[in-house]
């Protein structure tokens, strides 16, 4: 399978941070390694495609950021460490939901049933 990114991770990247987020608290670096990982090394994620996403996360109330009082290394700056909030949970649920109805829909239609 061909490595996934840009267009194709449209309109869903904001869902999978987030679930990501379900996971526990993290980073941004460690959001991009989770995403990565899950993605069984096929999802390609940019610091500067994630980061406009964890910025609109946070400024809708689905994330909420805080800043890490002593770098876990013991160096370098504090980093925001992200968790997801109640209405980030609601959210996810609503966008799983949505998920499975279009690929549902898209598979009806093109003839690959899950």
């Amino acid at each position: 399978m061909a490595d996934i990114h840009g267009d194709k991770l449209r309109g869903h990247l904001e869902t999978m941070v987030l679930s990501v987020l379900e996971q526990g608290e993290a980073h941004g670096l460690e959001v991009i390694r989770r995403l990565e990982e899950q993605g069984c090394g096929l999802l390609k994620l940019k610091e500067g495609t994630l980061y406009p996403a964890l910025y609109r996360l946070q400024d809708a109330g689905k994330i909420v950021v805080a800043r890490e009082e002593k770098p876990a290394s013991g160096r370098g700056a504090p980093r925001r460490i992200y968790k997801l909030s109640r209405k980030g949970k609601r959210h996810l649920a609503q966008g799983r939901e949505e998920w499975v109805q279009f690929t549902n829909l898209v598979g009806s239609i093109i003839g690959a049933h899950a």
